[in-house]
């Protein structure tokens, strides 16, 4: 299984922005674990700050994948252009977010990708994104 995970703007900072939200651990050293945890499958990574970015690599990937998650960061509450780019790919999408999104400020509450997705998983920490690659290999009881 062919999965490509995308994050949006801020990602690359985890680790160090907003320890109490985001926890301690950077992505690429999460990143590193789940390939580990998941040797079938080949997990490919995208980041990027640039809305423009992330939508070319959501068009680049949408038809040659297994799957995509998506973390589209502040992109999710404002980018209707990412959002279309979800929905003109054939390849499946799951939304992923670290924080409880509810849980936070309203603007948070709104997610223009979410009726384009296969699923939205918030609020679970890293673990979010785990959760997202066993969506695609049907294991979530």
């Amino acid at each position: 299984m062919k999965i490509l995970i995308i994050n949006g703007p801020n990602l690359n900072m985890l680790g160090q922005r907003e320890p109490e939200v985001y926890g301690t651990q950077s992505f690429e050293v999460y990143l590193e674990k789940l390939r580990k945890n998941y040797p079938e499958s080949t997990l490919e990574y995208f980041q990027s700050n640039v809305e423009g970015e992330i939508i070319n690599a959501l068009q680049n990937a949408g038809f040659l994948y297994d799957g995509i998650i998506i973390n589209a960061g502040g992109y999710t509450h404002t980018s209707v252009a990412i959002a279309d780019a979800v929905k003109a790919i054939k390849t499946p999408v799951v939304e992923v977010h670290i924080s409880n999104t509810f849980a936070r400020e309203p603007f948070r509450h709104t997610s223009f990708l979410a009726a384009h997705v296969k699923g939205s998983i918030i609020g679970f920490g890293l673990d979010s994104y785990r959760l997202a690659v066993e969506s695609f290999r049907g294991s979530i009881l």
